[in-house]
């Protein structure tokens, strides 16, 4: 029998497996997990908020929370959809809290006029495209900030992720239909609020 390092015996496994040894006190094998989600979970976060702190904190309460729960995890779905979903509750807690503390979730650093200051980088583009960029960036940050959370929450996995709508109605623990509304809304906002910026 091969001594190899126990880590790439890790990498072959499927989910469902390294749930099971995770779920018996398989650290490496919890860690394999993190791994194989963490930038998704990263990027639903980053996408739903204008922080990077703030996605982080997303990020660490998602695995806080999925180390809490693995134990109590039942493969009634895939170990995938789980961790999104535990996200998507994430987030919306996060934007519900965030509201009582901020009259809007809008790019850090903006002054009382409601101006964006935030920096957006763009190693390929000189300044005058920065401006336009950050231009853009802005607006459309501000119409985000109109939607209500589930409806900027479909509007991100649906146009930013690239989810199916049956994908964020399981995510989202509702109805297909639920998430059409919801997404129809959303566009329908998002249009106004962008209509005089294209």
């Amino acid at each position: 029998m091969s001594l190899d390092n126990p880590q790439r015996s890790y990498l072959m496994m499927e989910d469902a497996d390294l749930v099971r040894k995770a779920q018996q006190g398989d650290i490496l094998a919890f860690e394999q997990l993190v791994f194989r989600h963490d930038k998704k979970v990263l990027s639903i976060a980053a996408r739903y908020v204008t922080s990077a702190d703030d996605a982080k904190d997303i990020y660490q309460e998602v695995f806080l929370r999925v180390y809490r729960g693995l134990k109590k995890f039942r493969f009634r779905s895939e170990f995938s959809t789980w961790v999104h979903r535990i996200t998507v509750n994430v987030c919306l807690t996060h934007r519900s809290r965030r509201r009582r503390t901020m009259q809007t979730l809008l790019l850090d650093d903006r002054d009382e006029d409601g101006e964006a200051h935030g920096e957006i980088r763009d190693p390929a583009g000189g300044p005058d495209n920065l401006a336009v960029d950050a231009d853009i960036a802005s607006r459309i940050e501000r119409a985000l900030g109109v939607l209500s959370p589930k409806q900027r929450m479909v509007f991100t996995l649906r146009h930013f992720e690239g989810y199916r709508l049956g994908e964020i109605a399981q995510m989202m623990d509702c109805m297909e239909g639920t998430v059409k509304r919801y997404l129809f809304t959303a566009t329908r906002r998002m249009r106004d609020q962008l209509k005089d910026a294209v």
